[in-house]
């Protein structure tokens, strides 16, 4: 049988950190399988939808190289989920409803001042025609739940292990909305049916969704996929992580200079007894993938971890790899190798580069302490003229050592910020031959 896995979200906002590892689970799944990979736009609530957030979805997900096979849209769809709730009406699976919120509000009240789990009664069961002609007179709109089949709902989930969830512990979930709008709930099982979706990993927030979405597909007369649900992300204190989702989405990442195998190193191993290791390729991520490595425990997340990664993907690039980023910044094409074997070290992100290169091509304000300020001018009167080598800060340094005594840090360093105005950089015999423009002190 093809392995087919989905990565759903919903065109409403700008993927995050918790739905890419969603995104990333499925896709290593079906790419080690030699699967499908679907992305299936969630977009049935029309009001919230927005396509630049679909086209925003997309540019995040082949930023990272996570290409889908198909895309599907549920809001071409709703011819199909009109047949199926008619086939669970016919099934008697599905039953009209009156309540408003304020009633539902005042039941679920009850039955927990009472220390009773806040389960729906079952009470629109048992409305008549007339009854129901009746809201209608006063201007409620009826909503459909499905009704549960109140045994245990069982599955060997591919994460958590074996879960039983007892249905009469669980309300009859809302379907169809007053308002005609189709739910997740309900949208999700039918797709997931037509489509031969075969398995699915997502948060462990949805584990009762789960469990009532089992029977809805079967119901369905379909065959439930394999599911599994991941640990949810907190902050690297502990701290709940879901209100802050927001800022940490994936165009923010990206912005503030995050590389994309980085990012993906990351999260393929977060909360997994896997080590976090930079993968070289999509490759490595798939061969690597083990989906019984992974824990329940929630998995601490620090956006500060990406930056180390993102640099140590860096040095491992080669100025081809470079080569439109180092073009871009006006280097010229007969320096530029040379350019990025002594800046490459020296980043954290690629727009650190530009600090670099204003460096060398403009000089930097040099930094004197007041204590060197003889030292340094006597050292840059014995500066030997341009064109500067290889060999250059060697023979100079040498030649200021003898003059002046002065060795080891006491030596370098002054003479290294009077240069380039940094404590610190790469070799300076490497960096001395590229640099353009020096700014003497006054």
């Amino acid at each position: 049988m093809t392995t087919v896995t989905r990565f759903a979200p919903s065109p409403t906002g700008y993927i995050h950190v918790g739905n890419l590892r969603t995104a990333l689970m499925n896709w290593m799944i079906a790419r080690k399988a030699g699967g499908t990979f679907i992305l299936r736009l969630d977009d049935t609530d029309q009001e919230r939808s927005k396509q630049e957030y679909a086209d925003g979805i997309m540019e995040d997900l082949e930023w990272l190289g996570l290409t889908w096979d198909r895309i599907e849209k549920q809001s071409l769809r709703f011819d199909r989920y009109r047949e199926a709730a008619d086939q669970l009406r016919a099934a008697g699976r599905f039953y009209e409803c009156f309540e408003t919120p304020v009633e539902l509000d005042l039941k679920r009240k009850k039955l927990l001042n009472m220390g009773k789990p806040p389960v729906y009664d079952r009470a629109a069961l048992n409305l008549s025609e007339t009854d129901k002609a009746h809201f209608r007179e006063e201007g409620r709109q009826g909503y459909w739940r499905f009704l549960l089949n109140q045994t245990r709902i069982e599955w060997n989930d591919g994460i958590l292990g074996p879960i039983s969830i007892d249905a009469a512990s669980v309300s009859d979930p809302v379907l169809i909305r007053a308002d005609g709008q189709i739910l997740y709930t309900f949208a999700s099982s039918v797709d997931d049916i037509d489509m031969g979706v075969t398995s699915i990993v997502r948060g462990a927030d949805h584990v009762t969704n789960t469990a009532t979405q089992i029977q809805i597909m079967e119901a369905l007369g379909g065959t439930p996929p394999a599911f599994a649900h991941h640990s949810l992300l907190t902050g690297a204190k502990g701290e709940e992580l879901s209100k802050r989702l927001g800022t940490l989405s994936l165009r923010d990442l990206r912005a503030a200079g995050v590389e994309p195998m980085a990012l993906l190193s990351l999260m393929a191993r977060l909360g997994s007894s896997k080590p976090v290791e930079l993968a070289r390729s999509h490759q490595d991520l798939i061969d690597g993938f083990d989906l019984s490595s992974f824990g329940a425990s929630p998995t601490k997340f620090d956006a500060e971890d990406l930056f180390p990664l993102t640099h140590h993907h860096l040095q491992t690039r080669t100025h081809a790899d470079m080569a439109g980023t180092i073009r871009a910044l006006g280097v010229p094409d007969d320096i530029a190798p040379a350019f990025w074997a002594v800046a490459k070290d020296n980043i954290t992100t690629r727009a650190d580069l530009a600090g670099w290169w204003d460096l060398i091509a403009n000089g930097a304000e040099p930094l004197v302490d007041a204590e060197d300020a003889d030292f340094v001018k006597q050292a840059l009167s014995m500066l030997p003229p341009k064109p500067w080598t290889a060999a250059t800060w060697g023979e100079w340094t040498n030649v200021v050592k003898d003059a002046t005594g002065r060795k080891g840090k006491g030596l370098y360093r002054p003479l290294r910020r009077a240069l380039t105005g940094r404590d610190a950089g790469p070799e300076m015999a490497d960096l001395m031959p590229l640099l353009q423009k020096v700014r003497l002190p006054a």
